[in-house]
């Protein structure tokens, strides 16, 4: 089994690193499979976008792929993506991974690589996705594809698109899931400090990501000590006290600066925690506990109002009652 690196010019180092590194380690448990790094241009280094450099790598020609093997498209600066002439001098690569595809080989964007996928055809009609950052500029450029927003990772008959940068991992451990079962996943999960494992219904954009784009130091410290506190009981006043405010300047102060009432973050937060830890397979007794509730009835009735639920998640709630 075969699984392609692309690395192209100005390459993003994690997107292309992070899914090798779990292959690398999943190698030792499964022999079969084979890590290649190939090129557009192998006549050339390439230069990633931080300035490491790689050489000896593979012209894309010399591979000739089928079902069961994966490409993995990393993602690149925006401005070798907007140039005419690498658009041009990569029309063989395009034609190579359309022919790839075509005899079952299984694609994987991180990041920006979407664009490239995309400049080959392959995302007409396919639900995609790409870095949040780039939403607009793809959405312009590639308006028959169904762009997806905020999601971490999106399958669509054969191709994988992903986020960027960390969401390479998340894909990559969802495809060794797959081929191999949880076990090995949550393993190697394990081998690599990868903390929380996240699913493709997983926002790219976490709870605390989402609500901390503001400049109020309080707010942010408050918001640390729910994260660092989420099993135990949190009033407001205890928040409050963390910090040296009264309960009321935080509760106006942190409705301004980030759009919710304390409350209604509080669950937020342990809603997103709840749904990562009934996906790593935990008892509801227990998740409940490490989110600060007294019962599993609570926990219930928080995911059902908080979450539009994927399929799995409502298994497991429906499974438990």
């Amino acid at each position: 089994m075969k699984i392609l690196f692309l690395v192209p010019p100005q390459v993003h180092l994690l997107d292309i690193t992070g899914p090798a590194h779990i292959f690398y380690e999943a190698k030792v448990f499964h022999p079969e499979l084979e890590l290649c790094f190939f090129s557009i241009d192998p006549s050339v280094e390439v230069e990633s976008s931080a300035g490491l450099f790689f050489s000896r790598l593979t012209p894309f020609e010399s591979y000739s792929l089928g079902k069961g093997d994966y490409i993995f498209i990393p993602g690149i600066e925006y401005s070798v993506l907007s140039d005419p002439a690498f658009l041009q001098a990569s029309q063989g690569f395009f034609e190579w991974l359309r022919v790839q595809q075509a005899a079952g080989a299984t694609i994987c964007s991180v990041c920006t690589g979407a664009f490239l996928v995309a400049e080959a055809g392959l995302l007409n009609q396919r639900n995609c996705t790409t870095h949040w950052a780039y939403f607009s500029r793809f959405a312009a450029k590639f308006p028959e594809a169904e762009l997806k927003r905020n999601r971490l990772f999106v399958e669509d008959r054969g191709i994988f698109t992903s986020a960027g940068v960390s969401s390479g991992i998340d894909l990559s451990l969802f495809i060794l899931e797959r081929l191999y079962g949880q076990r090995l996943a949550y393993e190697i999960a394990k081998i690599t400090v990868v903390y929380t494992r996240r699913g493709s219904d997983d926002p790219q954009l976490s709870v605390f990501l989402r609500h901390g784009n503001h400049l109020e130091d309080r707010v942010h410290a408050a918001q640390q000590y729910i994260f660092e506190h989420l099993g135990e009981k949190l009033p407001t006043a205890t928040i409050a006290d963390q910090v040296n405010m009264s309960p009321r300047n935080l509760t106006r102060l942190f409705k301004k600066a980030t759009g919710l009432t304390i409350g209604e973050y509080l669950n937020k937060v342990r809603a997103e925690k709840a749904s990562h830890l009934l996906r790593e397979g935990h008892k509801l007794e227990y998740v409940a506990s490490q989110c600060g509730f007294e019962g599993v009835s609570q926990l219930r009735k928080l995911l059902k109002a908080a979450h539009e639920m994927d399929g799995e998640l409502i298994s497991i709630l429906v499974l438990s009652e």
